[in-house]
C-alpha cells in the first residue's frame, strides 16, 4: 500500500514538474531556458531535482510541446490552441478572452487568470474544447496591460497599506508598501499605480500617485472619477503657457487669404449655459431666389499647429469630456472660451461651408474654404424656439438671456424661420432615406453653489436644436462626400455606422414585444422604419427610457476610421466629422486635411491616420463611460436626499441576484435585491425577463410599474439599493 501512495505521489510530482516548466516557457514565449534557468525558478538546486529537469526537457521535445533552439536551449513551440485576445473579467472573478477569428468567445476560470486584468491584451491558451459549450482556456501572458492605474480607497496596517477599488471587475486589493503611501491617510481615496506582481504575490504591488480626498465629498467623487479613466483636470503649465503666448488678434494679412464674408448676417444657436461656440449659420438671399446659407465652424486648426506640445495634448484627450458639473475641455480657455469662440459682435476666422439652397432644400452650389466672419447675434435654443413658434421677433423676459424682453433684428428672425422650413425638408428627406430618429431623452440637475442637486429636468429636442443639427449633419455629410467622392484614393477622417447586428435586432424585438411592440425585420427599409415608428409610439409612455435605451444598445457603435462605409444611421453614404474642433480632435484632422486637398496636395499616409482614429474613437468611450459615472453619481445625490419618499418606476432589468426600478419622475436607476424581498422566496426566469414568488407566484416582469422606496445611496460604490413597497395596482388599490 505504501509502495502505491508511493508512486501516486511520484506521479504527481512528474506531472507538476511538467505543468511548471510549461508554465515558465509560456509567461515568455520569446526566450530560450536552458536547465538550470529552470532549476532557479522553480528554487531547486539538488542534483536529484536537476536531474528529473533535464529528463522531462527531454520528453517534452520529443512529444514536439517544446524545441531545442540551440544546444541545452529551450522555448515552447507555438501552439496551434494559443491565440491572442482581451480579456473581459466577470463580476465573479473568472472571465472571458475574446478573440477576433474566433466566434466564440474562450472561458477563463478564476485559477486561471495568471495575473490578467479587466480588459488587458492576452495570449491564451485553449486546454478543452467542449462540445456545444464553451472553450476553456488559461491566460498564459499579459501581451498589454489596458491600464496601470486605479481609484481605490486606501486601508492603512502598521508597516504596509491595501487599496481597495470600487470596480466590480477589479477582483484584487493593491498592495502598498510602506514607503510609497505618499501623503494618503487612512480611509482616504487614491490614485495608485501598478508597478510589480511578484510571481508568489497574490497581489500587485503598487504606490499612492495622488490623494483625491475624503469619500463621499463632491470635488473628491468627480476628480475619482475622472482619474479613473485617466482623466486630466487641468491643463500641464507648459501648455497653458503655451497657449497664452498665442497670437490671437485677427490681421489684416490672415484676412487677405480668406473669403471676407464679415458682412453677411449671422448669427449663433446654442444651450443657454454655452460658453464656447464653435458653429455660427450666415444667411442671404440671393438675386435668383435662392438662398446662400453658411456653417461656419471655428478654426482651431489656424492656431493649433502640429508637433506643438498643444497640439500633442489636444490629440491625446481627443475630446471635451462633459460632466455633470464641469466640463474638461480638450482646449485651454484660452482658445476654447476666447479666440475660437464665435461670440457675438467679434471677427473670428472660420473654416466654412456655404451653400447655395433653394426653396425645396435642394444644393445647386457648394464651397469650402477657410473665411473670416462676424458674429452679429447669439441665441439660446429658447429664443430660437419661441422665434419659430410665435413667428415674432419679441423674445419675453421669462426666455431672454438678459432676463428683460428685447426685439431680435427682423432680418435674423426671418432667416430662423426660413432655416426651420428648409431643415424640416432636409429631415423629411433624411428619414425616407432610411435614417433612424434618436430623439433620447437626456438627464439634466439644476445645481446650487455647493453643486449639490436641487432637481431634475429632462431636455428634449425641438425644432430649434434640430435647425441647427440639419445644418451642422449637411455640412459634416457634404464635406465628406467631396473628399470621398472627388477621389476615394484620398485618406480622409470618416464617422462611420455599420448595420446593426440580426442577433442584436431579434433580442430587442423580443424585449419589446413584452410592451404590445414589433418590429419587421425583413430587409433594410422595413427595419428603420418599424425602428421610427417604435421609437415615436414610445413617446411619452412609462416604458420610454427603457426602449431607447434598448434600442440604442441594439445599435452598432458609431466610430472613426479611414475605411468608409457609410453611416447607417443617418443613412448618409459619406459622413464626417467637421463642425465641432474645439471639442472633437477628429473635427480638427477633417479641417486639416480638407484644407491641405484644396490646396492640391497628395493623399496623406492612411496607416497614420487610422491609428488616430482609432485613438479618436477610443477616447470617445471613456468620456462617454465617465459622463454617464458622473450622472449615476449625481442621481445617487439626489436620492439621498428623499430617502424617506415612496417613487413609481419601471422594473428597467431583471437579474438573478435582482430587478432594477428605473424611476419615472427623474430617471434614476436602482436595484432591489431578491434577497431583501422577504415576502416569499423569488425566483429568476430569465426567458420570460421576470421573477416569480415560489409560494404566492406573484409575478414581477420587465416594463411592470411599481412603487419603491430609497433603501441605500452609497455615493463612494455608486450604488443606489431601493426597498419594494409593491406593484402599482396593489398600492393603489
Amino acid at each position: 500500500m505504501k509502495r502505491k501512495n508511493s508512486r501516486r505521489k511520484q506521479s504527481a510530482k512528474i506531472e507538476n514538474l511538467t505543468q511548471s516548466i510549461l508554465k515558465i516557457l509560456k509567461a515568455d514565449t520569446d526566450k530560450t531556458f536552458n536547465y538550470k534557468q529552470i532549476a532557479s525558478k522553480l528554487g531547486v538546486d539538488d542534483p536529484s531535482s536537476r536531474n528529473q529537469i533535464i529528463k522531462k526537457l527531454s520528453q517534452l521535445t520529443a512529444k514536439k510541446q517544446i524545441e531545442e533552439v540551440e544546444r541545452g536551449k529551450f522555448k515552447l513551440v507555438p501552439n496551434i490552441n494559443t491565440y491572442t485576445g482581451t480579456l473581459d473579467v466577470t463580476t465573479k472573478g473568472s472571465g472571458y478572452v475574446v478573440v477576433e477569428d474566433l466566434e466564440e468567445d474562450i472561458f477563463i476560470p478564476k485559477n486561471n487568470l495568471n495575473k490578467a486584468l479587466d480588459g488587458d491584451e492576452v495570449e491564451v491558451y485553449v486546454y478543452k474544447r467542449k462540445r456545444g459549450g464553451k472553450s476553456e482556456g488559461e491566460i498564459s501572458k499579459v501581451i498589454n496591460r489596458k491600464r496601470d492605474e486605479f481609484v481605490g480607497v486606501i486601508e492603512i496596517q502598521k508597516n504596509y497599506a491595501f487599496v481597495s477599488t470600487q470596480n466590480s471587475k477589479m477582483y484584487t486589493d493593491i498592495f502598498i508598501p510602506k514607503n510609497k503611501i505618499f501623503e494618503a491617510a487612512d480611509g482616504d481615496k487614491v490614485l495608485v499605480k501598478l508597478e510589480d506582481w511578484p510571481e508568489k504575490a497574490d497581489s500587485p504591488f503598487g504606490k499612492v500617485l495622488k490623494v483625491l480626498g475624503k469619500p463621499g465629498e463632491h470635488n473628491t467623487e468627480i476628480h475619482a472619477i475622472l482619474a479613473q479613466y485617466g482623466l486630466p483636470y487641468e491643463f500641464p503649465k507648459e501648455v497653458e503657457e503655451y497657449a497664452n503666448a498665442i497670437d490671437t488678434s485677427i490681421q489684416e494679412s490672415e484676412i487677405a487669404k480668406r473669403r471676407d464674408m464679415r458682412d453677411t448676417l449671422t448669427f449663433t444657436i446654442d444651450p443657454k449655459d454655452a460658453k464656447d461656440f464653435d458653429d455660427a449659420l450666415s444667411f442671404k438671399i440671393l438675386d435668383n431666389g435662392n438662398y446662400e446659407i453658411g456653417i461656419h465652424i471655428a478654426d482651431v486648426s489656424h492656431y493649433l499647429q502640429p508637433g506643438t506640445i498643444l497640439d500633442d495634448e489636444a490629440y491625446e484627450r481627443a475630446t471635451s469630456v462633459y460632466l455633470v458639473d464641469r466640463v474638461v475641455p480638450m482646449l485651454p480657455e484660452i482658445l476654447s472660451n476666447n479666440a475660437c469662440s464665435l461670440r457675438p459682435n467679434e471677427e473670428k476666422y472660420t473654416f466654412s461651408a456655404v451653400f447655395e439652397i433653394n426653396k425645396k432644400a435642394e444644393i445647386k452650389n457648394q464651397w469650402f474654404g477657410r473665411t473670416v466672419t462676424y458674429s452679429d447675434a447669439r441665441f439660446a435654443y429658447e429664443e430660437a424656439q419661441h422665434i419659430i413658434e410665435s413667428k415674432s421677433n419679441t423674445i419675453p423676459d421669462e426666455i431672454s438671456l438678459s432676463g428683460t424682453s428685447y426685439e431680435a433684428p427682423q432680418a435674423i428672425a426671418d432667416a430662423v424661420i426660413t432655416m426651420n422650413d428648409l431643415s424640416k425638408i432636409m429631415r423629411n428627406k433624411r428619414m425616407r432615406d432610411g435614417a433612424i430618429s434618436f430623439d433620447k431623452v437626456e438627464v439634466k440637475f439644476s445645481l446650487n453653489e455647493a453643486c449639490e442637486p436641487t432637481g431634475v429636468f429632462f431636455k428634449t429636442s425641438k425644432d430649434a436644436n434640430k435647425l441647427i443639427e440639419e445644418f451642422m449633419l449637411l455640412a459634416n455629410k457634404k464635406v465628406a462626400e467631396f473628399i470621398g467622392k472627388q477621389n476615394p484614393k484620398k485618406t480622409f477622417i470618416y464617422r462611420v455606422h455599420d448595420e446593426p447586428n440580426d442577433e442584436k435586432l431579434a433580442a430587442l424585438q423580443n424585449i419589446i414585444s413584452r410592451f404590445g411592440y414589433k418590429l419587421d425585420l425583413k430587409d433594410r427599409k422595413s427595419t428603420t422604419k418599424s425602428l421610427n415608428g417604435l421609437l415615436s409610439d414610445v413617446q411619452g409612455k412609462k416604458e420610454q427610457n427603457l426602449v431607447d435605451t434598448l434600442a440604442i444598445r441594439s445599435m452598432s457603435k458609431a466610430e472613426y476610421t479611414t475605411h468608409n462605409i457609410g453611416h447607417y444611421g443617418l443613412a448618409f453614404d459619406h459622413y464626417s466629422h467637421f463642425t465641432s474642433p474645439i471639442r472633437r480632435y477628429p473635427d480638427v484632422m477633417a479641417h486639416r486635411l480638407l484644407q491641405h486637398y484644396l490646396d492640391g496636395g497628395k493623399s496623406v499616409t492612411e496607416e497614420e491616420y487610422e491609428e488616430k482614429c482609432n485613438h479618436s474613437s477610443s477616447m470617445e468611450g471613456i468620456a462617454a463611460t465617465a459622463e454617464r459615472d458622473s450622472i449615476k453619481y449625481m442621481q445617487i445625490k439626489f436620492m439621498k436626499d428623499h430617502e424617506n419618499e415612496e417613487f413609481l418606476g419601471v422594473i428597467s432589468g431583471v437579474t438573478e441576484w435582482g430587478i432594477y426600478i428605473e424611476i419615472i419622475s427623474n430617471k434614476c436607476e436602482g436595484m432591489v435585491r431578491l434577497k431583501d424581498m422577504n415576502d416569499d422566496h423569488y425566483v429568476f426566469d430569465q426567458d420570460e425577463y421576470a421573477i416569480m414568488g415560489q409560494k404566492t407566484k406573484k409575478v414581477y416582469q420587465l416594463g411592470d410599474e411599481v412603487y419603491v422606496k430609497v433603501k441605500n445611496a452609497d455615493l463612494v460604490k455608486r450604488h443606489l439599493d431601493f426597498t419594494l413597497i409593491g406593484s402599482k395596482e396593489s398600492v393603489e388599490a
